[in-house]
């Protein structure tokens, strides 16, 4: 059985034409033809099954057979913020396992110590897209351009926020012990620093705004797999507070 495609178009109940990039991925990409069914996401919960009508290389015209709305697959908020790295392939990566993992918001800080101060966010949207087709996800992550890391702190007043960072000088507690305390449905946000770490200023700045200071296991890791543990700690939380 072939398998069906997914497309994302925004506005995919009123428009009856994929976006110019979807129809070329769908025609010279994947070969699609009149009568082909396709599968399209609006990334606001909605996901619709649709049958080409029309397919040139930059013209798709569809019909949608089946309305099918989706229910948010975890509960509460996942907000992960974080500086990116040097290397624009490793932060790129990130964001595309994170997509795939679950999170519905996603924030790149200004640190004093971080060696990127430059983000071509405009990629970083295009990589996203892509992980929530690969992984059907039906809700679209809000990603945010860079962000100074005060600005951010001042910002985001309350909530679940946590900071995490490597200083001994400033207690830290496990973020999934943390995470495991709190109720499914709670939103939560995690800061993750860069390559050098947040500075100490930074860290003592987020504790008396009220984030709690954690570490991410005893291991010493990359800002991308902080990133990535740090989402999938989220994630797996809320799974074995709903078991509960």
């Amino acid at each position: 059985m072939k398998e069906v495609r997914f497309f994302y178009v925004p506005e995919a109940e009123t428009q009856i034409e994929l976006p110019a990039e979807e129809a070329s991925h769908a025609t010279r990409v994947l070969r699609l033809k009149e009568g082909d069914e396709l599968m399209l996401m609006d990334g606001r919960g909605g996901f619709y099954r649709a049958e080409l009508t029309l397919a040139s290389n930059h013209h798709c015209s569809y019909q949608i057979t089946e309305r099918l709305p989706q229910p948010r697959q975890w509960e509460g908020h996942v907000h992960l913020a974080i500086a990116p790295t040097k290397m624009a392939d490793r932060i790129e990566w990130m964001t595309e396992k994170a997509t795939e993992v679950g999170i519905d918001e996603l924030t790149f800080l200004n640190c004093q110590f971080s060696e990127r101060r430059n983000l071509k966010t405009e990629r970083i949207q295009k990589i996203v897209v892509s992980a929530v087709k690969q992984s059907h996800k039906a809700y679209m992550p809000v990603v945010h351009e860079l962000t100074s890391f005060r600005q951010f702190i001042a910002d985001h007043p309350a909530g679940q926020r946590f900071i995490a960072h490597c200083y001994q000088e400033v207690p830290r507690v496990n973020l999934f012990d943390q995470l495991c305390q709190l109720g499914a449905s709670d939103d939560t946000l995690v800061l993750v620093g860069p390559e050098g770490d947040f500075s100490i200023d930074e860290v003592r700045m987020a504790v008396d705004a009220g984030f709690v200071s954690v570490d991410l296991g005893k291991s010493r890791l990359r800002t991308e797999t902080a990133g990535l543990s740090a989402v999938m700690m989220m994630q797996l939380a809320k799974q074995i507070t709903l078991s509960k």
